[in-house]
């Protein structure tokens, strides 16, 4: 399936800025699940300053905004050829060890009530049938509704308001693996969605490494393994690991933040 990807995001600051950096994860990468076709980032109001691959292998542009500027916007767009390989992208592995994704972070502590729901790992047949046991139970306690939870709340916190989006059900998913011992990492990327072409914001899911199989996928908001309809683009302990754009800006504006995205063949 080949999709058409359009993700602009644009910042507007009531006052001229003197610095801001930021990280920009928006590049895809080809795998067994992908092929990127052709794809570009273009940045008004700022420059690419230099780019590199980071420890979990993600492509990572510095984007700088020029001084005194009103108004940055990165626009990434491209089209991704995708293969459904029922989730598995397999025995993949950057300069980050396997033992590094067992570790929890503030945003994927296990209370009791996660540590509760990851043992039905332990109850099920197999580890890859108690993944997908896990995923749907994660969905029961924490069903999906926008508007509850922001950016910085942890898995923790989610399972106590009991409503939740995709991050929250990742970092829940994650936080419940790793109290089994089981590595598990956040996945930020795009989803072609049945009933929409523009949506409010990219997607996010979670992988745990399977003895045998290596990195599989889980999206437990949609109760799925990614297929073609998926695209990843960054990897990392939690969401704020591989944010689409994070960084930071010096000067007493204050700003706000516009995002359009379209997914579509």
């Amino acid at each position: 399936m080949k999709l058409q990807i359009h993700h602009r995001t644009q910042y507007d600051y009531d006052a001229p800025v003197g610095y801001a950096l930021q990280k920009v994860r928006l590049r895809p990468q080809r795998s067994i699940m992908q092929e990127v076709v052709d794809w570009e980032l273009r940045v008004d109001g700022g420059q690419v300053e230099a780019s590199y691959q980071d420890h979990y292998g993600n492509h990572v542009d510095l984007v700088s905004a020029e001084i005194g500027v009103r108004q940055l916007v990165i626009t990434a767009k491209g089209t991704v050829k995708t293969h459904d390989a029922a989730g598995v992208l397999g025995r993949v592995y950057g300069r980050a060890p396997l033992w590094h994704f067992v570790q929890p972070t503030p945003l994927t502590v296990a209370d009791d009530k996660i540590k509760a729901l990851s043992g039905i790992i332990r109850e099920s047949d197999t580890v890859l049938n108690g993944m997908h046991a896990l995923s749907s139970a994660v969905l029961r306690a924490v069903p999906y509704e926008v508007g509850q939870t922001q950016a910085t709340t942890s898995a923790v916190e989610a399972v106590a308001i009991g409503k939740g989006v995709c991050q929250d059900h990742a970092n829940i998913f994650i936080a419940a693996a790793r109290a089994a011992a089981i590595p598990a990492r956040y996945v930020s990327g795009y989803l072609m969605m049945d009933d929409r072409v523009d949506q409010d914001a990219s997607h996010a899911w979670a992988e745990v490494h399977l003895e045998g199989l290596g990195w599989v996928g889980f999206d437990v908001s949609n109760g799925v393994s990614p297929d073609e309809r998926y695209v990843r683009i960054a990897t990392g302990r939690d969401a704020g690991d591989d944010a689409p754009i994070s960084g930071f800006r010096m000067g007493a504006s204050d700003e706000s933040l516009v995002v359009s995205l379209q997914v579509q063949q």
